[in-house]
């Protein structure tokens, strides 16, 4: 608690007004955070959610709860509000929640990004086993679906039999759309799984991840459906390489734009850089998507181009996509650790 009281303080907040579904999980535990509502002040941290969820509350949650509809909410909030600053997450309110917000007289509303985020992305050990069981799952998924991959079956049908694979072994959900693309279609970086049949010479892309207890996993891989051209092997071993020199210069301290600029060096080197399109990887949690970022160094991005930290759990997905051509990524979800990285993601590669 002390850690969130001293946000509060370095922000020159009374209070923060959490909306955000992962950060109210993440302050709460209570595991339909759509629901619910979490008040941070300088006294505790208070959930609000409704008469759904009473008793789920109280079995979940480690936190003290009000049980109120939206506008006993505000009415029970008000006096622990009035008068005070009160920050909101300008990303995850709505204008009229903002507007009954600012019903309640705080002396100064004041929009926030990103506050939690920051703490949120250094993870501890419980919620390390977490992702590395939501992780495990989706290895398992993987090397179940392998078999699937030749000619004549959709890409959904693998997506599908990916997706129920990982429910019937623990998982929650899918972490996100899963992404089957083959042929030409692997050139597209999000190219979820369509109604295609995979092909003879198709380079199959497939991005995936499990959820459990709420955390998330995320790994791609590219297998081949029988001999693939030359110039798709190339693409293949080259980004295979970008990935290793990225695992082996991971470390505490680097700055997140440097182990970027790693494997797109090593890209451009081989005069394929204008064909990485995307950031080299994202921190992975609660949200599949959050902080660090690893992305080529940009002035107006600088705010994100931090050092890792041990206990960052990040994702390295290099990528080459040529369109018309096709496209391969690969990637491992990686906990930065004090001595350097451990690769938590063990689902196999294709030898092309």
């Amino acid at each position: 608690m002390q850690q969130l009281v001293d946000l509060l303080t370095a922000h020159g907040l009374d209070a923060l007004w959490v909306t955000s579904p992962e950060n109210v999980r993440y302050l709460s535990g209570f595991s339909s955070p759509k629901d619910g509502t979490v008040l941070l002040h300088r006294d505790g941290l208070l959930l609000y959610t409704d008469s759904r969820y009473i008793d789920q509350a109280k079995e979940e949650c480690s936190i003290p709860q009000h049980i109120a509809r939206d506008a006993d909410v505000l009415a029970h909030a008000r006096p622990l509000l009035e008068g005070k600053v009160v920050g909101f997450e300008a990303d995850a309110l709505t204008v009229k929640k903002l507007q009954a917000l600012d019903a309640l007289q705080a002396t100064q509303l004041v929009p926030t990004v990103g506050l939690l985020e920051g703490t949120r992305a250094i993870k501890t050990p419980e919620e390390v086993e977490k992702i590395r069981k939501a992780q495990h799952i989706a290895d398992e998924g993987l090397k179940h679906v392998l078999p699937m991959l030749k000619p004549g079956v959709r890409e959904i049908d693998v997506a599908l039999e990916l997706e129920l694979f990982m429910r019937k072994n623990g998982a929650e959900d899918r972490s996100f759309d899963i992404i089957v693309a083959g042929g030409h279609r692997s050139a597209m970086p999000h190219g979820t799984a369509s109604e295609r049949p995979l092909e003879d010479g198709d380079l199959v892309t497939i991005d995936w991840g499990a959820t459990f207890q709420g955390y998330h996993s995320d790994c791609t891989r590219a297998f081949p459906v029988g001999e693939i051209s030359t110039q798709l092997k190339e693409l293949y071993r080259h980004t295979r390489t970008a990935l290793n020199l990225a695992l082996e210069a991971v470390r505490p301290g680097m700055m997140t734009c440097d182990l970027d600029h790693i494997a797109r060096g090593y890209l451009d080197s081989v005069g394929l850089g204008q064909y990485f399109l995307h950031s080299l990887g994202h921190g992975v949690g609660l949200a599949v998507h959050e902080l660090p970022r690893m992305f080529k160094f940009r002035p107006e991005m600088s705010q994100y181009n931090v050092p890792l930290q041990a206990g960052m759990i990040i994702t390295i997905e290099p990528g080459l996509y040529i369109s018309g051509v096709g496209g391969v990524r690969l990637e491992e979800l990686v906990l930065v650790t004090e001595s350097g990285a451990e690769v938590l993601s063990h689902a196999p590669f294709a030898e092309v």
